[in-house]
Parts: structure tokens; sequence; C-alpha cells
């Protein structure tokens, strides 16, 4: 696993064509925003389990 430190406003690419962007810190909370192409399905961990759980 990599871990990378950023500060709001700095970002990440993976790959080509997706980028992170750290909106906001506050209270013990990142906020992120996502660029990605349309096909690239992103959920939260939790979302994701309920989803599969459901097939």
């Amino acid at each position: 696993m990599l871990i990378l430190t950023r500060r709001p406003g700095e970002s990440i690419v993976i790959g080509e064509n997706i980028r992170i962007v750290v909106t906001e810190i506050r209270n013990g909370q990142v906020r992120l925003a996502f660029d990605a192409p349309e096909e690239i399905e992103i959920d939260r961990t939790e979302i994701r389990a309920k989803k599969e759980a459901a097939r």
C-alpha cells in the first residue's frame, strides 16, 4: 500500500486519466473530489460491500 500526504488543493494522479483532489480537511474528515472517466466505478467501501452482497 502506498501512503501519500496531501494538503487541501493538492492532488494525486492514477494512471493516465484519474485525478483525486483533496478539497477539504475538517474535524478529522477528508473531502475528496474525483475526476475519472464515466466507466470507472467509484464507491465508498461500505457501499461497494452492499452492492456485492445484493448480487
